[in-house]
C-alpha cells in the first residue's frame, strides 16, 4: 500500500507544468599548478551545440540551458584536455564549476581537440576510481548516503549486516584513510567501531561533495597510515551570487542546507541533519532505538588570484538505547541481552591555506578531529545487578601537514612534512568468561612524517613514471623512533599504445600504524603499556592491469593485484590468540586486547571493470572482484581471514528518460563470509552465559565454517520539477525489491520450556540447555523521499 501510495503522488506530480530553458553552467578556468586563468578556453557540451569561450579572467556561461544533466569538454592550446561528467543543472540557480586544467609538455604550441576520455593521474594510472555528485544522489539503494554508494565500486565488499564498513580487496575495515578537501577524518559514519571503521549511516552530506577520488591501491606519497584505500572527497564551492537553500526529507532523516556569498570573497555552506529513526524503530517494534544528528561546514575565501583559505568542520552526535517494550521474541531478546547503549560524539576541524606561485603553490592544512564513545551494559539489563560493561574513552588528534607541488619543466614535483599529537584516554570494565577485563588507561604521543613524489612523461607522453618516497615515525616506542623502518617506496608506470589502450603498474610498501586501542593496553590499572612494543603494520603491493577507454564515455580495465601482509598483530581473546584482521568489523571495541607475537598475510585476486558514464542518456558500472584473503593462524598455516568473501559482483545502470524523469537499477551479488563455530560447551557453562549470553567462538576451528552468499537488487525512479525560484526533486527508492532473505551467523540462545524458563543440559547442571537460533535479515525497504531547492 506504501509502494501505491508513493506512484499514484509521483502521478499527480508529474501533472505539473515546468518553465523552459534557463538554467546556466558557469565558473572559471584556471592553470592547476599556479591558479592563474586561462583566456580563450573553449567549452563546449558534449551532444550539443553550446560552447564558449573564456574571458581575460578565465570567466566562461553557457546559458538558456534545459534543466537536466550535460558532459562538458574543455580545450586549450599546451593544455590537456579534460572532461567533466554529470553536471546537474536547474532554473533556480546557476550551476558554478570551476576546473583547473594541466599543461601538456608535448603540445604546447598547438590546440588539440581530443573525445571525451578518463582522467588518469600519472601518479596514480591505475586502481583509481572517481565518482561524481549526480552518481551518488541517484544511485540505487544508496539512499542518498556515500557510505552505501562505495559498494558499487570494484574491490569494495558490501557487509550482510545493517553496517557500512568498507572492506577493500579482503583488507579490514580499518585499512582505508578519509580525507575531505585535504583534511584527514578518522571515519565517515555514524556509531562508528572504535580501532575499526563502519556504522550503519553515513556521516558526509553528499549536498556538499563535488567528486569523490576512491584509490583502491597505488596511493600517492602524500598519503600515509593506510593499507588498503584513500578515499579523496572533494567539495565544491558555496554558491557566490545568492543565497540559497535546500530541505532533504528521507526514510530516516531530514536535512537542510544553507549557502551563498559572504562579501566579494567569501562563499559558505552549512548543513544540520536530524534522524526520526527512535521513533520509526520504536512504531516498527525493532528492539534497539538509534538516533543521530550531525552538522558540516565548509567557508572559502579567495583574498586573490594567489591566495586562498579554507576552514571546514563536520561532527555527530549519536545515541543508541534498547527498546524493553517490543515483542519478546527470541531474536528481540537475544538483541536486548547483548547490545549495550551507547553514546558517541565526535567533530573534525581543519583549516586549508593555499599559496600560488609562478610553477606550483604550496599548501599547509591544520586540524583536530575528537572522539568520545561511551558504553554501558547491566546483567539482565538490571542495574540493581552487576555491571558486565562500562567502556568510556576519548581520542584526540591535532595535526599539521606543509605541502608544496609544483611543474618544473616535465617534471611535476610534490613533497612536504607532517606532524601530529596523540592522545587516547579509556576507563574499561567488561565482564567476560574467563575473568574480568578493567583498567584505566592515557597515552599522548607524537607522530611525523615526510614524503616526496616525482612524476614525467616520456617518448611524447607515451611513458609515464612517477616514483614516491615516504616515511614515518613516533616517538611512541622504540620501534617507531627511527622513520628507516617505516621507509615506503611506490612506483607507477604507464605505457600508452595509443590513446584508446594502455598498461598500467604500480607497487609500493605501505605502513600503517595500529590502532590507539592496541596502544593504550593495559592489564590494569596502573600496570605497564602491554603493546608498546607493536611495529607499523607493512604491506607490500603490486598491481598491474589493462585500460581500453573508447573515447565515448566508455572504459574497460582489467587488473591483478597481490597484497602480502607482514607484522600483523596476533591478540589473545577469550585465552586463544588470533590475528587482529579477524576482529576488524567486531561490533564493540576493536583490539584493546595483549599482542602475542605479529603474523603474516596476504590478499590476491583479479579485478574487471566496466564504467560508461553519461551518454545519450544511458549510464553504467559493471565490477566483478575475484580474490582471496588469509592470514597465518596461531599454528603458522594459512587460514581465510573474515573478509574472504572470493566474488564481488556489482552492476548498477540507468536512464535519463524525457520530462526529467530518471530510473536505476543496481544488482549486488558476493561470496559468503567465514565465520567461526561456538564452542557450545563452553559458552553454555551457567558460568559464563549469565553474563555473556552469546556464543564464545571455538577459535582452534578459525573461519572453517562459510554463509551463504546473499544478492540484492535496488531500483530507483526520480522525477524533477525546475521552477522559476525553486526545484522540486521527488524519488522512490526500493532496497532488496526480491525480498531476499540475507544469512548471518547463528545466535546461540537458551532452549528455554514451554513457561519460558531456562533448562539445564540433559544430565550437566552446570550448563543450560541452549540451541542455535537461526538469523536472517533483508527486508523490502521503500523510501520516498522530498528534496526542496531554492
Amino acid at each position: 500500500m506504501k509502494i501505491k501510495f508513493i506512484l499514484v503522488l509521483l502521478f499527480i506530480f508529474s501533472t505539473f507544468s515546468v518553465l523552459a530553458q534557463n538554467a546556466i553552467i558557469k565558473g572559471k578556468i584556471t592553470d592547476a599548478f599556479t591558479n592563474q586563468p586561462i583566456f580563450g578556453a573553449t567549452i563546449s557540451i558534449q551532444g550539443k551545440v553550446n560552447n564558449a569561450l573564456t574571458d581575460s579572467l578565465g570567466n566562461y556561461s553557457l546559458s538558456g540551458l534545459l534543466p537536466g544533466v550535460y558532459n562538458l569538454q574543455i580545450n586549450f592550446i599546451g593544455y590537456k584536455s579534460k572532461s567533466v561528467f554529470d553536471i546537474a543543472v536547474s532554473n533556480a540557480k546557476s550551476t558554478v564549476l570551476d576546473i583547473a586544467l594541466e599543461t601538456e609538455v608535448s603540445q604546447l604550441n598547438e590546440v588539440v581537440v581530443q573525445r571525451a576520455k578518463f582522467i588518469k593521474p600519472i601518479e596514480t594510472p591505475l586502481s583509481l576510481r572517481t565518482i561524481g555528485s549526480t552518481e551518488i544522489k541517484r544511485n540505487p539503494g544508496g539512499n542518498r548516503d556515500i557510505s552505501k554508494v562505495i559498494q558499487s565500486l570494484p574491490g569494495v565488499s558490501a557487509p550482510v549486516s545493517f553496517r557500512n564498513d568498507i572492506i577493500i580487496r579482503g583488507g579490514a575495515p580499518n585499512e582505508n584513510r578519509f580525507y575531505i578537501d585535504g583534511v584527514e577524518i578518522p571515519n565517515i559514519n555514524h556509531f562508528t567501531t572504535q580501532g575499526s571503521s563502519g556504522g550503519p549511516v553515513g556521516l558526509i552530506n553528499v549536498d556538499f561533495i563535488k567528486e569523490v577520488d576512491f584509490y583502491s591501491g597505488a596511493f600517492p606519497a602524500a598519503r600515509g597510515n593506510a593499507l588498503s584505500s584513500v578515499f579523496e572527497f572533494n567539495q565544491r564551492d558555496g554558491n557566490p551570487d545568492k543565497m540559497g537553500a535546500s530541505l532533504t526529507i528521507g526514510s530516516s532523516d531530514f536535512a537542510t542546507v544553507v549557502e551563498g556569498p559572504i562579501g566579494k570573497k567569501t562563499t559558505y555552506m552549512a548543513s544540520y541533519r536530524l534522524s526520526y529513526l527512535q521513533g520509526l524503530f520504536k512504531l516498527l517494534g525493532l528492539p534497539f532505538l538509534p538516533s543521530y544528528q550531525d552538522f558540516q561546514f565548509k567557508v572559502k575565501t579567495k583574498f586573490d588570484t594567489k591566495n586562498e583559505l579554507t576552514i571546514l568542520g563536520l561532527g555527530a552526535l549519536d545515541k543508541a538505547v534498547l527498546n524493553f517494550n517490543t515483542e519478546k521474541t527470541e531474536n528481540n531478546l537475544y538483541t536486548i541481552a547483548n547490545f549495550p547503549e551507547n553514546k558517541q560524539s565526535n567533530y573534525t576541524i581543519g583549516a586549508v591555506y593555499k599559496n600560488y606561485r609562478e610553477k606550483g603553490f604550496s599548501t599547509i592544512v591544520l586540524s583536530r578531529n575528537y572522539l568520545n564513545n561511551k558504553a554501558y551494559k547491566f546483567q539482565d539489563n538490571d542495574e540493581s545487578k552487576i555491571e558486565t560493561l562500562n567502556y568510556q574513552s576519548t581520542e584526540t588528534e591535532n595535526k599539521l601537514r606543509v605541502e608544496n607541488s609544483s611543474r618544473e619543466g616535465k617534471y611535476k614535483i610534490n613533497f612536504g612534512v607532517g606532524m601530529e599529537t596523540a592522545d587516547y584516554t579509556t576507563n574499561s570494565l567488561q565482564v567476560l568468561p574467563g575473568g574480568t577485563e578493567g583498567y584505566i588507561s592515557a597515552i599522548n604521543f607524537i607522530k611525523y612524517g615526510a614524503f616526496a613524489q616525482v612524476s614525467a612523461p616520456y617518448l611524447a607522453d607515451k611513458l609515464n613514471l612517477s616514483f614516491g618516497l615516504r616515511l614515518d615515525g613516533n616517538n611512541f616506542s622504540s620501534k617507531g623512533e627511527n622513520p628507516l623502518k617505516t621507509l615506503s617506496p611506490r612506483f607507477s608506470a604507464s605505457y600508452n599504445f595509443n590513446e584508446k589502450v594502455s598498461f598500467n603498474f604500480n607497487t609500493g610498501i605501505y605502513y600503517q600504524l595500529p590502532a590507539y586501542t592496541v596502544l593504550g593496553f593495559r592489564n590494569n590499572t596502573g600496570g605497564p603499556l602491554l603493546n608498546q612494543n607493536v611495529n607499523y603494520i607493512q604491506s607490500a603491493q603490486v598491481v598491474a592491469g589493462l585500460e581500453y577507454n573508447t573515447l565515448k564515455n566508455t572504459k574497460f580495465t582489467i587488473e591483478g593485484f597481490f597484497k602480502n601482509y607482514s607484522r600483523y598483530p596476533m591478540v589473545k581473546v577469550f585465552g586463544d590468540v588470533i590475528p587482529l584482521a579477524n576482529l576488524g568489523a567486531d561490533f564493540g571495541v576493536v583490539g584493546n586486547k595483549p599482542v602475542i607475537g605479529e603474523t603474516d598475510g596476504r590478499s590476491y585476486g583479479l579485478e574487471f571493470f566496466a564504467q560508461q558514464r553519461l551518454n545519450k542518456g544511458f549510464y553504467g558500472i559493471f565490477a566483478l572482484t575475484l580474490f582471496r584473503s588469509e592470514f597465518k593462524d596461531k599454528l603458522g598455516e594459512y587460514v581465510q581471514s573474515s573478509w574472504n568473501n572470493r566474488y564481488i559482483l556489482s552492476m548498477t545502470a540507468g536512464k535519463i528518460l524525457p520530462k526529467n524523469w530518471e530510473v536505476g537499477a543496481k544488482f549486488r551479488l558476493g561470496g559468503g563470509s567465514p565465520y567461526t563455530p561456538y564452542d557450545i560447551a563452553y559458552s553454555s557453562l551457567k558460568s559464563n552465559y549469565s553474563i555473556f549470553p552469546q556464543g564464545v567462538q571455538d577459535y582452534d576451528r578459525l573461519n572453517d565454517s562459510r554463509l551463504k552468499g546473499f544478492y540484492q537488487l535496488d531500483v530507483r525512479v526520480d522525477k524533477k520539477y525546475p521552477f522559476k525560484k525553486f526545484n522540486l526533486n521527488v524519488y522512490l527508492d526500493i532496497q532488496n525489491l526480491t525480498y531476499n532473505k540475507y544469512e548471518t551467523q547463528s545466535q546461540l540462545v537458551l532452549d528455554r520450556d514451554a513457561n519460558g524458563n531456562a533448562q539445564d543440559a540433559p544430565g550437566d547442571a552446570t550448563r543450560f540447555k541452549t540451541k542455535l537460533l537461526t538469523n536472517t535479515s533483508g527486508n523490502i525497504l521503500p523510501t520516498i523521499g522530498v528534496i526542496f531547492e531554492l
